[in-house]
């Protein structure tokens, strides 16, 4: 019965979120696709950004009276009020900007290329200053994980009843399936304030956070680890205590089935480090940073990359060069699309991604301690919004990371006697992991030292623990739009 109303309440939603917020889709005029990540501002610098499926949320209260500015590269800006957008069925469409760019740009000399890379680079301090400044953010990480193979093997059990060893059996071989037939996803969104002093130096401040997970489908390798040792546990002496070893750690003693009761009665704080929050923010805004060997600086290396004008388009009255670039060495890793302007030669949009047979990190020490890892998949969108400074700041960032693991070890209990008596097992997972982080800045403005003085930045912050997609939880807030697939988590 879920599976036919929840996709009503899905469109029903398109429409009213809560009370208070309304939800509108982008589409192109002539195909009906959705645009995605285009700019909404709400103000001359607040606003947010459509998500991958071409929805955005708004306050209408808030806006009543307030014209809302759509835009998106190579599309006719769009200026409507929420009674306009209500009276399109929430539905906007935005027709290509070809007859703008006639008006633009008129001439038959051809951009030269090497040219605009050298401006670009030359006029980056102007354009973007990064040093005392005040980000308002919401942060989005979603976490992704597919287990390809997954087995479980008893090898060596030592004063175990059959019975009780048929019984284990069953159980792992239940918590493979469980793992196997999975689809383990979290989510973590957050509100606050960043502070720069310079690209180092940074403060965070946080007014609200969530975590969604279904901790049944909490399937870290750590975590099958633990789950396939507390059911060996379950199966042994309950009286006895027990050493652990496995093929990459060292023996821990006085592990028994007491403590694991214990630790299931134990509750952990909801609460996230706020250090930890503040590096990885940190971490994702420095892919839209110009400074010496940056990522974007080193994009902008001729030395390392080819580029190409592909087209020229409009952005905001500003004729736009689109410029592709790929390595011309073999330690360059990336290609993508650069967005600049004619007018100050500015990156106003930049896209990366590795290039074919390009990756990351890479161990593998398969056959010597039964581990490989590899990282495949690094790519993201920067977009900038131009100030009343005429600096050019991050208005979204998003970024996608990943990898292939793989990990084979052996597990095995050792009674603390003189007998010694063992249970052994030798598990394998193999599988691929993905991490997708967006951070909206739906406000930015210029600080002072003072300022970045006086904010004090807390330890600790707690998070509202959530096992199903909640839409009344940011209210009003200015936030990005969920996808649907994070909608109906908890939902199927």
């Amino acid at each position: 019965m879920k599976k036919i109303v929840f996709p009503f309440i899905v469109c029903f939603g398109l429409q009213i979120i809560s009370a208070q917020n309304i939800t509108a889709k982008l589409i192109d005029k002539t195909t009906k696709a959705p645009i995605p990540f285009a700019t909404i501002k709400t103000g001359n610098y607040s606003g947010v950004i459509s998500n991958e499926e071409g929805y955005f949320t708004i306050n209408p209260n808030a806006l009543e009276n307030t014209n809302i500015l759509i835009s998106f590269m190579g599309y006719g800006s769009k200026t409507l009020t929420i009674a306009d957008i209500k009276s399109l069925n929430y539905s906007i469409e935005l027709e290509p900007a070809v007859n703008q760019l006639d008006e633009v740009y008129l001439s038959n000399k051809t951009p030269n290329i090497d040219s605009i890379i050298a401006r670009v680079k030359r006029h980056a301090n102007k354009n973007y200053s990064t040093d005392l400044r005040q980000y308002d953010i919401f942060r989005r990480v979603a976490d992704y994980v597919d287990f390809e193979n997954l087995n479980f093997e008893i090898d060596k059990a030592s004063q175990v009843k059959k019975q009780q060893l048929e019984q284990v059996n069953t159980d792992l071989q239940a918590l493979t399936n469980a793992i196997r037939n999975s689809k383990t996803v979290h989510y973590i969104d957050f509100k606050g304030t960043l502070y720069t002093q310079t690209k180092d130096s940074t403060k965070l401040t946080v007014s609200k956070a969530t975590k969604l997970l279904d901790h049944n489908k909490d399937f870290s390798i750590d975590k099958v680890q633990e789950r396939a040792k507390n059911i060996m546990l379950r199966y042994l002496d309950t009286t006895k205590t027990y050493k652990v070893k496995t093929g990459l750690f060292k023996i821990e003693d006085s592990l028994s089935f007491a403590e694991i009761k214990k630790e299931e009665k134990k509750e952990e704080k909801e609460e996230f480090d706020i250090n930890g929050l503040k590096g990885a923010t940190k971490g994702l805004l420095r892919y839209s940073r110009f400074y010496n060997n940056s990522f974007l600086m080193t994009i902008l290396n001729p030395r390392l990359y080819d580029y190409t004008i592909d087209d020229m388009t409009v952005y905001n009255q500003q004729l736009t060069y689109i410029i592709s670039y790929q390595p011309r060495k073999g330690k360059a890793k990336y290609s993508g699309k650069l967005y600049v302007t004619d007018g100050d030669y500015a990156v106003t949009k930049v896209t990366y991604s590795y290039f074919e047979n390009r990756h990351g990190s890479k161990v593998n020490l398969k056959l010597l301690l039964g581990v490989k890892y590899e990282e495949n998949l690094n790519s993201g969108l920067v977009l900038y919004q131009k100030q009343n400074d005429s600096t050019y700041q991050p208005k979204y960032i998003k970024h996608e990371s990943g990898s292939y693991f793989y990990v084979s070890r052996d597990l095995t209990l050792i009674e603390n006697s003189k007998d010694r008596y063992k249970l052994s097992t030798d598990f394998t997972i193999e599988g691929s992991n993905r991490t997708k982080e967006e951070l909206l800045i739906t406000n930015t403005k210029a600080t002072t030292l003072n300022d970045y003085n006086s904010i004090t930045q807390q330890k600790k912050t707690p998070y509202q623990s959530l096992t199903k997609f909640d839409n009344t939880i940011w209210g009003s807030e200015e936030t990005l739009e969920p996808l649907q697939e994070m909608k109906a988590f908890g939902n199927e």
